[in-house]
């Protein structure tokens, strides 16, 4: 099915959205920064837009302690657009494990995670709880969820029919909740390509500051209005001879 178009910006930081219990898909594009680069995203696309037709750009360096070579008081950056491939269209295949179960709504207790693994395995491995041998057992960190894998067939689906069950867990005992293990395989993906508004591209930066430095720097330069530029909502750098990776999420403010 077709998607609808999204924008794209750098944050530097992403939020983990809450569970609400429906299938959501959240672009998350992660972005290769070769060394001597930078991403820096205003708080406005025209902003950008001005920074980016005006290409290159005469950087004022502030740390001249830090220089030896006086000459090298100003830098020359290149502005660019920052173009990505996002899906346009998507189709998943969703098949249900018929060994597996996900165990959901545990409780929040001051125990190990190999302690609630150890405890959930034995009341679910006894074939008077319903259960059977376990074959493998995953704390899934990002949701607090326990996936358990039996060996045999028909024993997950029979505890999925039970909806919740009660288990004895240090001392107290718990209802916690069975579902369905789904499993994904993406069988159709097509890409657009998708230009960020609010974000520049900088390249041809030398290494001439720290990095800190460097970032607060162009930060300074490329917030002057005299100078093209507005107010900065996120910058990153980096030096060259490294590389890093910018995360990018929808862009919800424009």
């Amino acid at each position: 099915s077709d998607l609808p178009e999204k924008k794209m910006v750098f944050k530097g930081l992403v939020a983990n959205e809450e569970d609400m219990n429906k299938l959501m898909l959240t672009p998350r594009i992660y972005y290769p920064l070769p060394g001597g680069s930078a991403l820096i995203t205003f708080e406005k696309a025209e902003v950008a837009q001005r920074i980016i037709e005006l290409k290159e750009h005469i950087v004022e360096l502030s740390c001249w302690e830090e220089l030896e070579d006086l000459d090298q008081c100003r830098i020359q950056v290149q502005a660019a657009p920052l173009d990505i491939l996002l899906p346009s269209a998507l189709e998943i295949r969703l098949t249900q494990s018929s060994r597996t179960i996900l165990v959901s709504d545990l409780p929040s207790l001051d125990i190990a995670e190999e302690t609630l693994l150890d405890k959930l395995e034995l009341f679910f491995s006894k074939t008077k709880n319903g259960g059977s041998e376990v074959e493998s057992r995953e704390f899934l960190d990002d949701s607090g969820q326990v996936v358990l894998t039996f060996a045999q067939d028909g024993v997950a689906e029979l505890l999925i029919e039970r909806g919740y069950i009660q288990v004895p867990i240090v001392g107290g005992k718990y209802k916690v909740k069975i579902s369905p293990r789904m499993n994904g395989d993406i069988t159709n993906l097509q890409l657009q390509p998708s230009r960020c508004p609010r974000t520049v591209l900088l390249s041809g930066i030398p290494d001439v500051l720290a990095e800190e430095s460097m970032k607060d720097t162009l930060e300074i330069h490329f917030q002057k209005a005299s100078r093209g530029g507005g107010e900065v909502d996120a910058l990153a750098y980096v030096p060259a001879g490294r590389t890093g990776v910018a995360v990018l999420v929808e862009d919800t403010q424009g």
